[in-house]
């Protein structure tokens, strides 16, 4: 990225630049985490991007992060560095609200694994962050808490569904960030704020999760989640730097049997003799890129080959666009016996936005796919994994866009049908690679017209550390302002 004056405040710095000074005993905890606390302060009525904000809570745990680190003991590598939790995961003590009126009232028992982790690494976890209701938009609103705002341009998206955690990072109020991502919701958010999203390998970092429950006027029902959440669904972190996100990434990398689709441990991946081979993968065949959409990939590439990667173009691989199918089949199909319930339960935003989902999806798979439909989509599903994997082996990636648009406007899937119409397609590479499993890093390459512009970076199963050396070669030679300095 470009050369910034050197940072003055401890918000500034980096969780990588932070972690070492609280070992060093450079900074408190309690320092650091009243510096945030007072750019949040600053920054967050604007943008309303943390909500449930506790800052004594917030301090409480930065003073036993003190005090651990004067006793001598051994230290996480996020040792009394800032966190935000986002609001559609369970944090003891805090509803897991979804941004749902109905879900706000019932207080989470225990952490989510996700959350065990970063605590366990020493994070302290300082806000939670906001998304749309159900975390199922390309946006960030909600009947509970409102509107988040882009740092860059508030009368565009920061994202969905992490829109709350992306913005909150560019503008500096926390150095990392908690997220998850079934269709582009770490991803995007990250891209339309300028930072670094990675969505693991799925069972990388555990989804497991105490039980989630609504109150409705029949009494308390437990949340069950359909199999494309089990299959496709992840937690990962967002960061403003890729050095932050890969210390993330490794401090939430948890093994666990709960999740049913855990791995008992991550597979030792060997390293490519050299930089991996990168496949420039422009578009999908059927949506024409925003030309500033091209420039990015045109720069990223350079970057890339200017690192000693072997770059090649090809117009589109047809895997990938028929992996984003599948995802508007497999992820509508599970959604629909939940309508009832997001019916009952959420505000008229959500509901249109859910109309137009089903009207983008019938226009791929007609009104109501029949079971055979849906059964051969999994089926089908397998398939592409396996040649995807087998196409990218352990030393060659994908650059793709990560929208063929610049971030959307404010609630352009809600406005205007045609429009929302619009938003599906577009998004193909942040839908097909949920389906497939497979990690994929996001990072910011430029400005145009006061909005960053991102790539996104696709490895083989496991090849997270890959795809980080690539993304972070691509960040080294961007210039792309930091809107927290």
């Amino acid at each position: 990225m470009a050369t910034s004056p050197r940072p003055t405040q401890p918000w500034q710095l980096s969780a990588t630049e932070l972690a070492a000074a609280v070992r060093a005993r450079e900074i408190s905890s309690t320092e650091l985490v009243r510096s945030c606390l007072e750019r949040v302060e600053e920054t967050n009525p604007r943008l309303n991007a943390l909500v449930d904000l506790r800052p004594e809570e917030a301090l409480e745990e930065a003073r036993r992060a003190d005090e651990r680190t004067l006793s001598g003991a051994e230290l996480g590598p996020l040792h009394g560095v800032p966190v935000s939790i986002k609001i559609n995961t369970e944090q003891r003590g805090y509803a897991t609200s979804n941004g749902i009126p109905a879900l706000a009232h019932r207080p989470a028992e225990g952490d989510a694994a996700c959350v065990t982790a970063l605590r366990t690494a020493g994070a302290v976890p300082l806000g939670r962050s906001n998304s749309p209701a159900f975390s199922f938009r390309w946006f960030s609103t909600n009947e509970l808490h409102g509107r988040t705002l882009n740092p860059w341009d508030a009368e565009r998206t920061p994202g969905g569904s992490s829109g709350g955690a992306a913005a909150s990072l560019a503008a500096g109020m926390t150095p990392l960030a908690q997220g998850n991502d079934i269709g582009g919701s770490i991803r995007f958010p990250a891209a339309c704020c300028g930072v670094v999203g990675v969505r693991p390998t799925v069972g990388r970092i555990s989804d497991w999760a105490p039980p989630a429950y609504a109150d409705t006027p029949a009494g308390p029902v437990q949340l069950d989640f359909p199999p494309t959440v089990h299959s496709c669904a992840v937690q990962g972190p967002l960061a403003r730097t890729v050095a932050d996100a890969r210390l993330a990434l490794h401090a939430m990398t948890t093994p666990d049997l709960r999740d049913s689709a855990g791995v008992p441990a991550v597979p030792l991946r060997p390293r490519p003799a050299g930089p991996a081979r990168v496949l420039l993968v422009r578009g999908n065949g059927t949506v024409k890129n925003h030309s500033a959409v091209d420039r990015a990939l045109d720069r990223a590439a350079a970057h890339l080959a200017d690192a000693g990667h072997a770059v090649e173009e090809v117009a589109e691989l047809p895997l990938l666009a028929e992996a984003a199918r599948l995802w508007a089949l497999l992820i509508t199909e599970d959604i629909r016996p939940m309508l009832p319930v997001v019916h009952q339960l959420g505000g008229d935003d959500i509901r249109t936005a859910l109309e137009g989902h089903f009207a983008a999806a019938a226009e791929l798979w007609g009104e109501r796919p029949d079971l055979e439909t849906y059964i051969n989509g999994w089926a089908r599903r397998a398939t592409l994994v396996t040649r995807l994997q087998e196409l990218l082996g352990g030393d060659r990636i994908l650059l793709t866009p990560v929208c063929a648009e610049p971030p959307f406007e404010q609630d352009a899937d809600i406005t205007d049908r045609d429009r929302a119409l619009q938003l599906f397609p577009a998004m193909w590479p942040m839908t097909a690679v949920p389906v497939l499993g497979f990690p994929a890093v996001t990072v910011p390459v430029r400005v145009e017209n006061g909005l960053p512009f991102s790539v996104q970076l696709i490895g083989g199963r496991f090849e997270e550390d890959l795809v980080l050396d690539a993304a972070q070669a691509v960040e080294d030679r961007s210039e792309v302002p930091r809107l927290w300095d």
